[in-house]
């Protein structure tokens, strides 16, 4: 199930506390604190995704070599004939696009 996130709505219409809840998708979204019962909205919040542009931790952890083997991984390298070998790994010595 997916975490939301609410912010309170002060008297005034100004944005308040926010909080996190973990709710099914089917459910109808929150109109008041579970605790205190004041007004909220669900806000929406950008996710991150790791790739080219985003670099995040996971970027690092591929880096390193000996972490992706002890992880049970194998590393392919793509040669000049189209063919990918292996560098790291209990793969296949190469395989073939």
């Amino acid at each position: 199930m997916p975490t939301y996130v609410y912010e309170v709505i002060n008297k005034d219409g100004t944005p308040g506390e926010r909080f996190e809840i973990v709710e099914r998708m089917s459910d109808e979204p929150l109109t008041k604190h579970p605790e205190t019962g004041e007004p909220v909205q669900r806000v929406f919040v950008p996710f991150h995704v790791a790739g080219k542009h985003a670099p995040m931790k996971t970027d690092r952890n591929l880096a390193d070599d000996n972490k992706l083997e002890r992880l049970g991984f194998t590393k392919y390298v793509k040669s000049g004939d189209g063919t990918y070998d292996k560098v790291l790994g209990e793969g296949p010595k190469s395989i073939q696009k």
